[in-house]
């Protein structure tokens, strides 16, 4: 795997458009604390973005299948780049309304940008290579997050905010060229994801699919339970500092989660060897419960940041493992559409986790949250891991019946 050019092509674009992904992230925040006091307001400009994503989300499914997967990446790139232009416009007019912009095309570009990424990964690499290739692409852009929220911070010190936005714009330009290098043998597809007539009913093609096959709707479903916990990260990493009163527990919260999470996304390929992929799902998802649970004692730092490796770690072997099922589980012929779909609900969850959230943090308080969390994704957990049992038990019957 190491010696595939692509490889290197994709983990090389991965990290530099992620630094210039979070780059962005911090220039839209800084530049919205400036101009807009509402957090309201806010959240609904972030929201406008997300929710054409999620629109353009069918359409890019289809898209994918039906085209060259380098080709969407390099037009969905080249809009990407293009986007930053009216955010640096947003800042040299001061207007809101040419952010927004910026945001609903950066959403677009996304939109179309990762089913085509997840739809390449299968075909650059053996499918034995997939899950260390899963898993040392989300450690990738783990420390590019880490990497572009720091340089963001360290540039806003001593730079005008533009500045920022150049260096993201110069980061998408270097993804772009990047992908032009890229050597795609698209003749590991079946050819029928060619045909028109094929990609016609979009996401209604998916379903049957994903009903045939239990462990992709089970692996879909489970999902929830991690981003249960992601879709508020920050707010309950807020909530943990003040319930502690102590400001600086925040950034040993992020430093140990996001180590944990690339050392089981390194060590995954590992555990693999032992143990069957739905094995790890359910044993994961079990861990993630376990972490929620353990925040119930969010006033004791020690616990705290136990929980949080114990979380980053489960999740680093959570993602990397349900990637790999849907890449082999789930045929070629509806990646695009498949990854699309997926990237449509996370997105949907994501927004209503938030909301939920914060609802709950209101009402019920951080800690018994978190419990409620817990048991909700420890009997999810248990629930499907039962049904999934059941399943494979008829179907070892209807075997040893024929």
């Amino acid at each position: 795997m190491w010696n595939n050019k692509n490889v290197w092509i994709l983990l090389g674009g991965e990290l530099i458009a992620g630094l210039g992904l979070w780059m962005g992230i911090i220039g839209n925040l800084e530049f919205m604390q400036d101009k807009i006091p509402s957090d309201f307001i806010k959240s609904l400009i972030l929201a406008a973005g997300l929710v054409v994503g999620i629109a353009v989300g069918p359409l890019a499914g289809k898209i994918t299948d039906h085209s060259n997967k380098k080709t969407v990446m390099l037009m969905a790139g080249l809009l990407r780049t293009v986007s930053v232009l009216f955010m640096l416009l947003a800042i040299h007019t001061g207007s809101v309304w040419w952010m927004i912009v910026f945001l609903m095309l950066i959403q677009i570009a996304a939109a179309f940008y990762f089913p085509a990424l997840q739809a390449t990964l299968p075909l650059i690499v053996n499918e034995k290579d997939l899950l260390q290739l899963n898993g040392v692409h989300m450690n990738v852009s783990t420390l590019a997050r880490i990497l572009g929220t720091a340089i963001a911070g360290a540039l806003l010190v001593v730079m005008p905010l533009s500045i920022l936005y150049i260096a993201s714009l110069l980061a998408y330009l270097g993804l772009f060229i990047l992908t032009f290098f890229l050597t795609i043998d698209e003749e590991k597809e079946s050819k029928t994801a060619k045909d028109t007539s094929f990609v016609k009913n979009g996401f209604k093609d998916v379903f049957p699919v994903i009903k045939n096959v239990p462990l992709v709707f089970i692996t879909l479903i489970m999902i929830l339970i991690p981003l249960l916990f992601i879709g508020g990260f920050n707010l309950v990493v807020i909530n943990i500092s003040e319930l502690q009163d102590n400001s600086a527990i925040k950034g040993w919260i992020y430093t140990a989660e996001g180590i944990a999470f690339m050392i089981g996304a390194f060590f995954v390929k590992q555990i693999n060897q032992k143990h069957a992929p739905d094995k790890i799902l359910f044993i994961f998802a079990f861990l993630i419960g376990l972490s929620q649970l353990l925040l119930y004692m969010a006033n004791l730092p020690a616990v705290t940041i136990f929980a949080f490796i114990l979380f980053g770690f489960s999740v680093g072997c959570f993602f990397p493992i349900a990637a790999t099922i849907f890449q082999t589980k789930v045929p070629k012929d509806y990646h695009g559409r498949f990854f699309s779909f997926r990237n449509m609900l996370e997105r949907l969850v994501f927004q209503i986790v938030l909301l939920i959230t914060g609802f709950l943090l209101d009402a019920i308080g951080l800690q018994w949250m978190t419990v409620l969390f817990g048991i909700f994704s420890l009997s999810m957990t248990g629930a499907f891991y039962i049904w999934y049992r059941q399943i494979r038990h008829l179907h070892q019957l209807k075997k040893e019946a024929s």
